[in-house]
């Protein structure tokens, strides 16, 4: 097969194309990618592979070589692909959809109108939600506060 690769042997290389891109392809779709960037990332790794037999570069072991050595040449360029800053998507911050203010607006609201119903609370009440929520509290502790059972 490594001769093959070397001699640019048509079969040997549509073969190993066919037989290993069907697998690249699923790693990269999962990995959030499309076919297009499958096709590309395959074709730079069948390239680096077909270089790097002739240099001499790879020597294989075993006959299934070629195939997990393709797969990692691959595996590791898609990796590049995702890592690399073109890859990385921000937006500008006065690009924000309006629909952003208005639910901003929205939990704002509801925290005023929360806080309004926390000062219309009684006293234990008051004091049972500020032990639990803010000084996070066991309700061990919060039982022996109040002279309570936990179930209570």
């Amino acid at each position: 097969m490594l001769e093959g690769v070397k001699n640019n042997d048509s079969k040997i290389l549509r073969w190993i194309y066919q037989d290993q891109f069907p697998k690249l392809e699923k790693y990269v779709l999962a990995n959030n990618g499309d076919e297009q960037q499958a096709k590309d990332v395959f074709q730079e790794a069948f390239v680096s592979l077909c270089k790097n037999a002739k240099t001499g570069k790879f020597k294989p072991e075993n006959g299934t070589a070629i195939q997990g050595y393709l797969y990692q040449i691959a595996k590791n360029k898609w990796l590049d692909t995702l890592r690399s800053s073109k890859n990385k998507k921000t937006v500008p911050l006065e690009n924000i959809p309006e629909s952003w203010n208005e639910e901003t607006e929205n939990k704002e609201s509801n925290f005023e109108q929360m806080e309004i119903s926390f000062k219309n609370l009684g006293g234990n009440c008051k004091e049972l939600l500020t032990r639990f929520y803010y000084k996070k509290e066991s309700m061990a502790i919060i039982a022996r506060a109040f002279d309570w059972t936990e179930a209570t």
